[in-house]
């Protein structure tokens, strides 16, 4: 009777239990219990990539520096960058008079004064501007390419975890149907009270894997939906494929070749370039500025009125005050502006390599145990059953057969989760585009 009670339950846990070989090619379409909050349905990589680019605060806030960066590419490219100035000067004198009353006159003068720069510094600060805006471009460029896969590492997370739920909750239906079948057995006085027991333990602990798995999938969710900037009442759903859909378009080598034009490098690129030319433009800050004024004015008595004409130069002299601060500020900057660019530059290609070799690795996990590892459990599943009608094992052999088929179902979920993170990764840090596709 105990070997008719562990085919009963076998058989009950079976028709409850897909392949694990259509599992491992399967899409996260099932739908999830209820939420706490409503959830969107069926959000693909290509819409979640929208929507970041369209809502997130961080790309935002970026782009909204161009403004500044434009504005000072104008007043650099200014004919002059000093205003000229105007006077006006009105003048009423009073001039006493011997024995009569005192004249008054009223007198005027007016100028117009304009400072030049000497020393080439035009040039320069258009170089140091230009450099800045386009540092600026590549700085978007990089923050778009990081929230993109920032927004495509969680939209992996929430599909696996959707997965990851789903499992959990075949896993529960698995063990409870084991636990209802022991369970009757036992009060018909045919099963122990320890088969009961290790079948209602199964079953609890499947039903707090699936507890956790859920927590896990509405933490996911609502950090996507921050990231996306969803309504706070609304959950995103994802929609797609976990497994990897075809090999990578890339070798080391195109990649390690790929990494100086990242926009990150780029952008540290150009802000040495700004840095440079801003020093320059510092240090041409020590030779004086000449200010060149011309001015027209009436003075004398109304009988006599004199016109003057007048033509200024001034030249301040450099004697004390050198911009020695300017000049060591433009330096430092521009010293560490080289040092983050050489140590950007060699950090990238050590992380690409050392990225590369994980994903090879996880590649490899992916391929043994969707070749290797399912195939075999699956028939495992298939002669336990051939041997519990033998009377060759019993519940406990039955158990372990089944969480060994679980816990490889979950080593697959993660080790594709783990290869998606450590493939979006590869690309940002190599420059290339996510889902090798050019943009």
């Amino acid at each position: 009777m105990r070997i008719k009670t562990l085919v009963i339950a076998s058989a009950l846990a079976l028709a409850a239990w897909p392949s694990l070989a259509q599992v491992a090619t399967s899409t996260a379409q099932t739908a999830q219990p209820a939420q706490p909050r409503p959830v969107l349905q069926g959000l693909s990589l290509t819409e979640v990539w929208r929507l970041a680019e369209e809502s997130n605060p961080a790309l935002r806030a970026k782009r909204a520096e161009l403004a500044s960066a434009e504005g000072s590419r104008t007043d650099a490219n200014a004919f002059l960058y000093n205003n000229p100035v105007v006077s006006l000067d009105g003048i009423r004198r009073t001039v006493p008079q011997e024995g009569a009353l005192p004249e008054r006159r009223r007198e005027w003068s007016s100028s117009v004064q304009q400072t030049f720069e000497i020393a080439g510094q035009r040039g320069f600060r258009r170089e140091a501007a230009d450099a800045a805006l386009m540092a600026l471009q590549e700085e978007i460029a990089e923050t778009r390419r990081q929230i993109r896969v920032e927004v495509a590492q969680l939209y992996y997370r929430v599909l696996a975890l959707q997965q990851r739920t789903e499992l959990e909750e075949q896993a529960l239906g698995l063990f409870e149907s084991t636990a209802a079948a022991v369970q009757k057995r036992r009060i018909a006085g045919e099963d122990t009270k320890l088969d009961s027991n290790v079948a209602t333990v199964e079953a609890e602990r499947a039903r707090n894997q699936l507890a956790v798995a859920k927590e896990q999938l509405l933490d996911v969710r609502a950090e996507l939906a921050a990231k996306l900037q969803l309504p706070s009442e609304s959950l995103p759903q994802a929609s797609g494929e976990l497994r990897p859909t075809a090999a990578a378009a890339y070798s080391l080598e195109s990649l390690l070749s790929q990494v100086d034009s990242q926009p990150r490098l780029q952008a540290l690129r150009a802000r040495e370039e700004s840095a440079r030319a801003k020093l320059k433009l510092e240090s041409a800050s020590r030779y004086p500025d000449l200010t060149v004024g011309v001015g027209v004015g009436r003075e004398g008595a109304s009988g006599a009125r004199e016109r003057l004409t007048t033509v200024s130069v001034s030249v301040p002299l450099p004697l004390f005050k050198r911009n020695a601060t300017g000049i060591g500020q433009a330096s430092s900057a521009l010293t560490q502006a080289e040092i983050s660019r050489s140590a950007g530059v060699r950090d990238a290609q050590a992380q690409v390599q050392v990225l590369w070799v994980k994903l090879e690795s996880l590649r490899d996990r992916v391929t043994r145990l969707q070749e290797r590892v399912l195939p075999a459990l699956l028939d495992n599943q298939q002669l336990s059953v051939k041997s519990q009608r033998a009377g060759q094992i019993g519940l406990l052999e039955l158990i372990v057969v089944n969480r060994q088929a679980l816990d490889a179902r979950r080593d697959l979920i993660d080790a594709l989760i783990d290869y998606q993170s450590t493939r979006l990764a590869l690309e940002l840090a190599a420059g290339w585009p996510p889902e090798g596709v050019t943009p």
